[in-house]
């Protein structure tokens, strides 16, 4: 794994400094020992030796200086029957107080559109994990025709 160190940080824009080669655009890299890890996506690259990156997390606790590691892939969040009916933060970490999916499936956010022969164009209800908030802690599952 590439390690690089971080050169600024400006809210959730944080530029990190490398010395051989740099991560691919969309690339995840990972800042530990500041409480929990932290979570930043390639956006660009500014020159030979710096990305600019967003933090997917807060930034509290980062610095000048702290090492990034560079994971050589994307994000990638957990997917399949096991995964229906639970909620998950955009790392793909469980937010609703479920177990852990740490045997299951995982494919990248980024990644092509199915081909239109395996779409399936019939007329059908989609069930989502949107919840959204009606007041006084109500929630309610919203379906899509």
């Amino acid at each position: 794994m590439k390690e690089g160190i971080i050169t600024r940080i400006s809210g959730p824009v944080v530029d990190v400094m490398f010395d051989d080669a740099l991560p691919k655009l969309k690339d995840a890299l990972v800042v530990r020992g500041v409480g929990k890890k932290k979570v930043m996506e390639v956006a660009q690259h500014l020159d030979a030796h710096t990305v600019r990156c967003v933090m997917l997390s807060g930034s509290e606790g980062l610095a000048r200086g702290m090492s990034a590691e560079a994971t050589g892939k994307c994000i990638e969040v957990p997917v399949g029957e096991q995964t229906l009916g639970r909620m998950f933060n955009v790392l793909g970490d469980p937010i609703d107080g479920g177990p852990a999916l740490s045997d299951s499936e995982r494919m990248e956010i980024y990644r092509s559109a199915p081909a239109f022969d395996e779409q399936n164009p019939s007329v059908e209800i989609l069930e989502t994990a949107l919840c959204t908030d009606f007041g006084r802690g109500c929630h309610e599952n919203l379906q899509f025709r």
